[in-house]
């Protein structure tokens, strides 16, 4: 894989929201406005690339059995880090996005590439993935920012764009045209694609954090996504591997 491919892969083909459905919670409730979006994007992108230049330099010594921990601690510096820099040079989107900047450390964007790319390659690529990744992450947000705050509010940036006449249709600004919206745009994706954006990959038991005291039958059997889910859901007595619920965050978990 060349280095341009790292970086395009994450804007359109693997783009971590529209495509991997990681994120949706950020995506629905920091999407209100345009500026909001650009500003959740842009914080989690720095954490990511940082991240995943750290994780990446630190895989041969992190153990293997305890990396989630150690990743979520590398993450939770860099939130810190971003969310000081947001409270002194832009407060108004401090406290515009409140509470959703701390909780950028359980992002599963951020997580998921750390378990996923991050952990098996090198600095660079890893730099490389963190920033094509945060870019389709901000572009998906700053989608849907524009059209929720056009219909919603009708501004753009704050600025009035219809004239007077003009009603707002103020359920875009609320959850329900939130998630119109995200519809809208996971299905113009997926027409584009012509559904070919997501490939069926297949999972086993070999990169789970728990693989070494599970003792289900099926442990290390490489099956489908659905009959792997099942399988994990029977592991170890119901105990859900922390690196397999990360490979499906997209579904039910998705923060």
């Amino acid at each position: 894989m060349n280095k341009l491919s790292i970086v395009t892969k994450g804007i359109v083909k693997e783009n971590p929201t529209l495509v991997l459905l990681l994120g949706t919670c950020p995506t629905l409730a920091t999407t209100s406005s345009i500026i909001n979006g650009i500003g959740m994007g842009i914080s989690a992108t720095a954490v990511l690339i940082c991240s995943n230049i750290v994780i990446s330099m630190l895989k041969r010594v992190i153990p293997d059995k305890v990396r989630i921990p150690c990743y979520i601690v590398v993450i939770a510096g860099f939130v810190t880090c971003v969310q000081f820099l947001i409270k002194a040079y832009a407060p108004a989107l401090d406290k515009a996005l409140g509470l959703f900047i701390p909780l950028i450390v359980v992002n599963c964007i951020i997580l998921g590439r750390a378990e996923m790319f991050a952990n098996k390659n090198s600095v660079i690529d890893s730099a490389l993935d963190g920033l094509g990744m945060g870019i389709g992450f901000t572009c998906a947000l700053a989608c849907m920012g524009f059209i929720r705050e056009l219909l919603g509010a009708g501004t753009l940036f704050n600025v009035h764009i219809f004239g007077d006449g003009f009603t707002p249709m103020s359920i875009f600004m609320l959850a329900p045209g939130g998630f119109f919206v995200y519809s809208i745009l996971v299905a113009g994706i997926n027409f584009i694609s012509k559904g070919k954006a997501v490939k069926k990959k297949e999972f086993g038991c070999a990169g789970c954090a728990m693989a070494g005291t599970c003792h289900s039958e099926n442990k290390g059997v490489v099956n489908n996504e659905r009959n792997s889910y099942d399988h994990d859901v029977r592991c170890s007595g119901q105990q859900l591997c922390i690196g397999t619920i990360l490979r499906y965050l997209p579904i039910p978990w998705s923060i």
